[in-house]
C-alpha cells in the first residue's frame, strides 16, 4: 500500500503591514533614535531647568545662550509662556523624554510592547509636538526672542513624533492605506526633514533684516 507523505510549506513571514501581533518590538536604529531624541530633549530640558533657578535667584542673571537680542534664552524664561501650566514648561521634558529614553533601552533589550502601550506613547509625542508647535508660534511672534536649547527640544520632539507615528501606522496600531504605510516605509525620513525645514525658514524670514545686518 502506498503511503503519502505530506510536505508542509512554510508560511512566509509577515510584514509589518500584515496583520499586527499582540505586542511589536522595534529595529535597534528605531531603538536608537528614540535613545537619542530623548536624550537630547532632556538634556535640553535640564539646562533650561537649572537656568530658570539660576534667573529665580538671581533676576540679572544671563543664561549662556543669550547671545544676541534675537537668540536670547532670558527673554525667553521670564515670559508667561514659559510657564504654561503653572510651572516651567521643561519640567514636563525632564520627564517626558526620560521615559522615551526607558522605551528606546527596552527596545534594544528586546521588549516588545503592546498595542495600547505604542498608542499611548504615539498620544503623548503628539502632546509634546503640539505643544513645541504653540511655543514655536509664541517664540517668533510673540515674545520676539530664541532659544536654542528649546530649539533643540522641538526638532528632537519632531523627529520622535514623526518616527513613532511612522511605526504605529506601518504596524497597523493607527489605520491607514496600504498606500500610504509603504510610503512611510521608504520615505519616512521626508516629513521630518520638510518640517524641520519649515521651521528654519520661519526663522529666517522672521529676523531677515537682523540676520543680514
Amino acid at each position: 500500500m502506498e503511503t503519502r507523505t505530506r510536505t508542509r510549506i512554510p508560511r512566509p513571514a509577515q510584514a509589518p503591514d500584515d496583520t499586527p501581533s499582540d505586542a511589536v518590538g522595534g529595529s535597534r536604529g528605531f531603538a536608537w533614535l528614540l535613545i537619542v531624541t530623548g536624550a537630547a530633549g532632556l538634556l535640553a530640558s535640564w539646562v533650561i531647568t537649572i537656568d530658570k533657578f539660576r534667573l529665580l535667584e538671581d533676576p540679572g542673571f544671563t543664561p549662556g545662550c543669550s547671545l544676541n537680542p534675537v537668540v536670547s534664552c532670558g527673554n525667553i524664561m521670564k515670559s508667561e509662556q514659559a510657564a504654561a501650566f503653572g510651572f516651567p514648561n521643561p519640567m514636563l521634558g525632564l520627564v517626558s523624554y526620560a521615559v522615551v529614553i526607558g522605551v528606546g533601552a527596552g527596545l534594544l533589550a528586546g521588549a516588545r510592547y503592546r498595542r495600547w502601550f505604542w498608542l499611548a506613547l504615539n498620544a503623548g509625542a503628539f502632546f509634546g509636538v503640539a505643544f513645541c508647535t504653540w511655543l514655536q508660534f509664541q517664540s517668533l511672534y510673540r515674545i520676539s526672542a530664541l532659544c536654542l536649547w528649546c530649539s533643540l527640544a522641538w526638532v528632537a520632539t519632531i523627529l520622535l513624533f514623526c518616527y513613532v507615528t511612522r511605526h504605529t501606522v506601518e504596524h497597523r496600531m493607527l489605520p491607514a492605506p496600504a498606500g500610504l504605510r509603504r510610503g512611510l516605509r521608504e520615505f519616512g525620513w521626508v516629513p521630518p526633514v520638510m518640517w524641520t525645514g519649515g521651521i528654519g525658514m520661519l526663522v529666517l524670514t522672521r529676523w531677515w533684516d537682523f540676520w543680514i545686518s
